[in-house]
């Protein structure tokens, strides 16, 4: 992405799958270069490219340098990212546990802080709806610090009497494979305690739909759209709640079909067997989607610079508004021909966990507690919502 800060331009590289822990920083005249490292232009188009880049003739040196800093930090596909990548896939398929991997950035590493801060973002929560007719709730899965109204808003609708019950947690899967659920036997570690993973729902998930299902997915290790869910859960329930964690791969083929997700058979398989254990475990469970929603300007590839609630950022809101009409109606075709019709041009990043939702449990009706839209830089937007269901 382009260098966060004005006084120091360039590009921005970092690994979003954690293989690799460096980051770098490639200065304005070299970026174009970085385009010889595509596994079909030789090492003298990149030397003709630095010397454009530079004006000098004599640029071994640099071709060195940078080829070693990409190399070196695992930014190149060759044996030292296979090596980085191997380490990393064995390290979390052999750890016990799932160990929180935002906490110190997104939100404090210490608990007694992290119990603070939660405190002061649900300060003020709305009366809630106690009558036990809620089914789930959608929260963002944005930073905290950038979307704590609208995460107050979804958790104030769980009372007390929700403790018990097993979250099932629909994330989105930012870096797995489409059409694929991404599923973990491990317990989730916060600064606030170890919450309880159901091996026996993640086993029976496992065993009706194999071909769907990616078992000690890779992702949950750097994925935060659960880890937040987990904390918010555990401010408000204690350490020891009991989830069935699902990262929901994109369905980008059918974005830009003409198919429906299910008519993948492996994804209509999950469907069913996500839907069946809902009707078996009935009201023992509780749904929790991480979700975001419109992503624009800059940071995301558009041209347009995005501020919220301004300009073409309030079109983008009435968009937003008419998908989630029909999530208030139940109506998972009609969702999802709105993102078909325009390629998702808002970038919905949470439209799989929503229609992986209303095809497993039909009967859910979405009641819309708050919308909004947050800069997450100077030039970028992203919009999230509050959402209660109930069963109709």
């Amino acid at each position: 992405m382009p260098s966060p800060d004005p006084q120091q331009p360039g590009l921005f590289i970092r690994d979003p799958y954690a293989f690799s822990d460096t980051m770098l920083l490639i200065p304005p005249p070299l970026v174009a270069c970085l385009a010889c490292f595509d596994g079909v232009q030789t090492t003298l188009d990149l030397r003709a490219s630095l010397v454009r880049a530079t004006g000098e003739i004599q640029v071994a040196d640099l071709e060195k340098q940078l080829f070693e800093t990409l190399s070196h930090a695992g930014f190149l596909e060759n044996e030292e990212f296979d090596a980085l990548r191997e380490s990393r896939l064995r390290e979390f398929t052999e750890a016990p546990k799932r160990e929180a991997s935002h906490a110190g950035s997104a939100y404090p590493d210490n608990a007694e802080q992290a119990r603070a801060q939660l405190a002061q973002y649900m300060d003020g929560t709305p009366a809630v709806d106690s009558d036990g007719s809620l089914i789930g709730i959608a929260a963002p899965h944005v930073s905290p610090f950038g979307g704590w109204e609208s995460y107050r808003d979804a958790y104030a609708a769980l009372s007390p009497q929700y403790r018990d019950k097993t979250f099932v947690v629909l994330g989105t899967s930012h870096y797995g494979e489409p059409d694929r659920f991404g599923l973990t036997r491990k317990p989730f570690v916060t600064p606030l305690g170890e919450a309880i993973t159901e091996i026996d729902l993640v086993n029976r998930l496992a065993n009706a739909a194999p071909s769907a299902v990616l078992m000690e997915d890779y992702c949950h290790a750097v994925e935060h759209s659960i880890e937040f869910q987990v904390l918010f859960l555990q401010h408000i329930f204690g350490e020891n709640i009991r989830i069935l964690p699902i990262l929901c791969g994109s369905f980008v083929r059918s974005i830009y079909g003409n198919a429906m997700p299910e008519q993948n058979e492996e994804v209509r398989r999950f469907f069913g067997a996500l839907g069946e254990l809902g009707a078996h475990e009935g009201s023992r469970l509780c749904w929790v989607l991480g979700i975001d929603m419109a992503h624009m300007g800059r940071r995301y590839g558009d041209q347009l610079v995005a501020k919220a609630d301004d300009g073409e950022m309030l079109a983008v809101a009435e968009r937003d508004r008419e998908r989630i009409e029909r999530l208030q109606r139940g109506d998972a075709a009609g969702f999802w021909n709105l993102l078909q019709a325009t390629h998702d041009d808002l970038k919905w990043c949470g439209s799989s966990p929503l229609y992986t939702f209303l095809k497993s449990v039909p009967e859910a009706r979405a009641t819309l507690r708050r919308y909004q839209q947050w800069n997450i830089d100077p030039q970028s937007v992203v919009s999230f919502a509050a959402l209660t269901f109930h069963s109709y």
